[in-house]
């Protein structure tokens, strides 16, 4: 089990429906399959929220608005997490947006692993996020797209207000994810569309949120 040293909220996990932040984190796990008592596959699922952007070019439409330097450095830092977590992705889906390009970007520049990950940018998940209460589905149908059985962990990088309802609505929590902040969640199934099958809304275990300010100690 690694310490973590929690400041402020950035991190908490246990049962679904907490809040408040613990001194401690999942342990390291690899993306080989691990099963649950009942021989469930655990499948494990990453949305992550595009780093800081700039607005400081008003002629640039919002799908173009690149990252500031913060935001490429908090990116960096968030790979780094996830990585010494054992969370490392081996397939991405990606909103098509400058921003998400460049977080997914920063990322792979500081970890080996999110290069070796397959990578699909999907348009849809830019205009998905803006309306009420359909990311949640949305990403389900993406995933059941582009997964494979094999692939046990996986990350959605898109943008608010969808992905906080997404990440609220599948784990029955109330999710904040700030810019570069990262829900990891988990359920059980021989496949993805099985995993979302018996979770059901509400049902995906929130493992913890990881932000840059995260801190991890081994």
């Amino acid at each position: 089990m690694l310490s973590f040293k929690c400041p402020s909220p950035f991190f908490f996990s246990g049962q679904n429906r907490t809040t408040s932040c613990s001194t401690t984190v999942p342990p390291r796990a690899s993306n080989e399959l691990t099963a649950s008592p009942s021989s469930l596959i655990s499948r494990r699922l990453i949305l992550l929220r595009h780093a800081h952007s700039s607005w400081d070019h008003l002629s640039l439409k919002d799908h173009d608005r690149p990252l500031t330097k913060t935001g490429q450095a908090d990116a960096a830092k968030v790979a780094q997490i996830l990585s010494s977590l054992g969370w490392l992705p081996q397939l991405i889906l990606s909103s098509d947006a400058t921003r998400t390009r460049e977080t997914l970007k920063s990322m792979q520049a500081q970890v080996d692993g999110f290069v070796e990950a397959n990578v699909h940018f999907i348009p849809s998940f830019y205009s998905i996020a803006a309306m009420d209460g359909q990311t949640a589905d949305h990403l389900q149908q993406i995933i059941s797209k582009y997964s494979t059985p094999d692939i046990t962990t996986l990350m959605c990088m898109g943008h608010n207000k969808g992905w906080e309802e997404a990440a609220s609505m599948l784990s029955g929590a109330s999710v904040k994810l700030n810019t570069c902040n990262a829900a990891l969640l988990q359920a059980f199934g021989n496949s993805w569309d099985d995993a979302f099958a018996l979770a059901g809304p509400g049902g995906w275990k929130l493992e913890g949120i990881v932000s840059p300010d995260s801190s991890i100690c081994v």
